[in-house]
Formats: C-alpha cells, structure tokens, sequence
C-alpha cells in the first residue's frame, strides 16, 4: 500500500473508529512512519538503529545476504510488511529452507494479526498507527513474502491485468520494465519491477519486488503463476482486498479504543463503514496510482478539519531536544518502542519454529532486544 491509504485511508478509519481529528492525525502519522523509519533517518535524530522499520534502496543495495544479513533483511520486511500468514503451515514437499520461506508467506487473518493488535493495546496511538500499518499490508501483500526468495516472491511471463467492462472481463498482458525512474501509466500498461535474478538470495526477490508496485494499487485486478503454488493461477482483487482491510482497521482500532472486545480475526466494522462505503468503492474503482485526493476529501468531510501532509521532519525536533530520560515520551520515542517491540516479537515467534531465517530475539528486562545470533 501506498501513502494514500496508510496516511490518509488511515486517518478516515481513525475517525469512524471514534478517534478525534489530532488522534487519527497520530495514528496515521504513525502508519506512514513505518514507510519511512530507515537507519539513516534514526541516525539522523538519533534513534536506537533496532527501530528500523524499512529500507531505503541504497541501504538495499548494500545489503549483505550471508546469514546475518539476510536475517536483518527478513527481521525488518516480514515484521512491518509482510507479516506471515501461518508460521506452523502443512508443507508437503522441498527441503527445511524452502518449508521456512513458504511458512512466511503474507496473508490476513493469521495469529501473528492477533498478536500484533494485542501487542498495541494501552501502548497509545503510534503503537496503534504502526499496528495498523501491519495489518492493512498482510491484504495488500498476500501470497508474497518478506524475506529473499526466487521460489516464493517470482513472477514470470504469466501476469495479466483484470478488466472490468461491463459483465466481461478482458485480461490485459503486463511486461514489467525495470527502469525505477520511469513513471508508471495504468491507461498503458506501463509498470515497474524488479530485474530478474537467478539467485535465491537476490535482494531483487525481496516481497513483491519481482510483481513491482502492483500490489500497493488500490484500483487492480491481476493474475499470476508463482512457482510455490503448483503453478495454479492465483488472482489478486486489490479493489476487494482493500476494502476488507479498511473494515479491519476500523474494527481493531475500535478494540484499541477500548470500545470492543479483544481483537478476533476475520472481523470487521462493515456496520460503521456503511454510510462512506459506496465512496471508498468509488474511490477504489478509479484507474490511478494515487488516490490521497478522494480520501482527504472524504476524511476532512468527517471531520471538518484539514489534514496536514505527511511530514518526515515533524516530530524530529522534539525527539532530538528531548533529555535521554524523556526520550520515550516523545512522538518518535513511542513509535521506536513500538517498533521494537513488534519486531521483537515477530522475530521470536518466526524463531519458535525452529526457523533462522529471523534470527532469535529474546525480552531482556523489558527491553526488546533483537540480533542475528545474540540471545
């Protein structure tokens, strides 16, 4: 998903869950931070470098892919992005790494969702925001994994955009280019992916990379033949996915509201989106990469107030000024120990069964320490 659902889909969800106008600003703050939380940006204001939620393209491209770095790559990618759908899946066939990476594979309504809202409970609203983050990626990211994998993440010349006119359905061939610059075009068909690479270690196998930003529009309908699947054709409705996470989000921010009961999976506020659905259905039907217009617009009328842009520098200076003792009262303090704490979790529950491919992580004193091979 891109910034037009995880800032400003977020802040509507943040209101018909019950938020005020400045907590879903938080929360949605929080959500897009997960985009942006980078070691060059902790290093920057100073943050713990174990906060790290994602990975700018030149810290990608001098990833090391020995057993450390991949872990580090894994720890980052299947905590915040592709969080696993069923760590104890039946796997048939292949060998114990092929069973690890397969046991990764992203999707919604898996126990680690549970966990995730639950470990947000009473932690204030950017441990929300970034729970939120987490859970609206596991529909946007199904079937792809966060963690280097050729057999797992690759697609081949099988991909065909889905389109609806009328009662039929054309299916439309998508060659991807590799140019990261170029500027991607629906009406042509032009997109972006990653260059193929043999390796099964190759960064360029990371998530859904090989099927480039595909998944993150809200608007397509796409089928494709991934190898772990017995070469079946898998079909993807973003427009269908999309809207069973924002239901989901409401609902788990309600349980995070403390207005529900403990968060259960396969549940969601279609009740309290009904006034605004037929909108975001609409929203969702638009042929277009970006759609922070039509959600800014349906928030601010929930609302009546303006929603600010997201800005990367706003709470940088209160985190920086702030005594060492204070730091973790900060807008960016909580969000970096809600960060970890996820982390931390994720990685010990990848590592619970028996996987390395998360390294081990382990609570020490309370603080959430995680590491390639540290205990």
């Amino acid at each position: 998903m891109n910034s037009d659902f995880h800032y400003c889909g977020t802040y509507c969800a943040a209101l018909i869950a019950g938020y005020s106008h400045e907590e879903a600003l938080r929360i949605s703050y929080a959500d897009q931070m997960t985009d942006h939380c980078t070691r060059a940006f902790l290093k920057k204001v100073g943050g713990p470098s174990k906060a790290a939620t994602t990975q700018l393209q030149s810290e990608m491209i001098d990833a090391r892919t020995d057993i450390v770095g991949l872990q580090d790559i894994t720890r980052i990618w299947a905590s915040f992005h592709f969080l696993p759908r069923d760590l104890n899946a039946e796997v048939n066939r292949g060998f114990r790494l092929y069973k690890q990476k397969y046991r990764l594979i992203c999707g919604p309504n898996g126990d680690l969702v549970r966990k995730t809202v639950k470990l947000a409970e009473g932690r204030g609203l950017e441990a929300a925001g970034l729970a939120m983050h987490v859970l609206s990626d596991t529909w946007a990211h199904t079937y792809f994994a966060g963690t280097p994998s050729l057999v797992i993440n690759n697609t081949d010349f099988n991909f065909y955009e889905l389109i609806r006119e009328g009662d039929s359905e054309r299916r439309v061939p998508i060659v991807f280019g590799h140019n990261p610059t170029a500027k991607e075009n629906p009406e042509t068909g032009s997109y972006t992916g990653s260059i193929y690479q043999g390796s099964e270690f190759s960064i360029m196998n990371l998530g859904h990379g090989r099927a480039g930003h595909l998944p993150d529009y809200s608007f397509i309908r796409y089928a494709y033949i991934p190898a772990w699947s017995d070469y079946k054709e898998i079909i993807k409705d973003n427009p269908h996915d999309y809207m069973m996470a924002f239901a989901q989000m409401v609902y788990a921010l309600q349980v995070l509201r403390g207005v529900k009961p403990e968060f259960q999976t396969d549940t969601y506020a279609w009740k309290e989106i009904a006034p605004y659905r037929k909108q975001i259905e609409n929203l969702f039907a638009v042929r277009r990469t970006d759609d922070s217009e039509d959600w800014i617009r349906l928030g601010e009328s929930i609302s009546g107030q303006k929603i600010p842009p997201f800005s990367l520098e706003q709470f940088n200076e209160e985190y920086i000024m702030a005594e060492k003792a204070e730091k973790d009262n900060t807008v960016l303090g909580r969000f970096f120990k809600a960060a970890i704490n996820q982390k931390t979790m994720v990685s010990s529950e990848i590592s619970a069964t028996g996987s390395w491919l998360a390294g081990m992580a382990k609570i020490i004193d309370g603080s959430a320490l995680s590491g390639g091979i540290r205990k």
